[in-house]
């Protein structure tokens, strides 16, 4: 819903437009990272998972926060950073099943959330133009 929301503003030119694309930004972001740390429970739970299951869970935020770093330095944003997020976050789903913790009907929802929020905020990359 947050994602609907800011495309909704950019496209009526509202004046949080700016504000709004910085804020699926932070949304999408913020999901991401938290997805890491779901991943990280799951491994946890399981019982059987090795290092490498814990650097993964580390990733998301750690990507989420390198693509936050063009915006913070002025480089050429937020179209890219959006489109690497939204991309991420569709595939995010493949990191779930390749890991193996997941059970099927969260793995289920875990792709319509992710395609979901994945398309809308590369969406929003391309309404970044409208913003800038």
């Amino acid at each position: 819903m947050p994602q609907i929301i800011c495309i909704a503003l950019i496209l009526m030119g509202h004046e949080w437009r700016y504000s709004a694309l910085a804020g699926g930004f932070a949304y999408a972001a913020a999901i991401f990272s938290f997805l890491g740390g779901v991943w990280w429970g799951q491994a946890l739970a399981s019982g059987r998972a090795t290092s490498g299951a814990y650097v993964i869970a580390v990733i998301p935020s750690l990507l989420a926060l390198a693509l936050f770093l063009p915006w913070t330095f002025g480089w050429e944003w937020p179209g890219p950073a959006l489109f690497y997020l939204g991309a991420l976050i569709l595939g995010s789903p493949l990191i779930d099943r390749a890991l193996g913790y997941a059970a099927p009907d969260f793995l289920r929802l875990r792709w319509h959330l992710s395609i979901g929020l994945g398309s809308l905020t590369i969406a929003l990359g391309f309404l970044s133009d409208r913003v800038i």
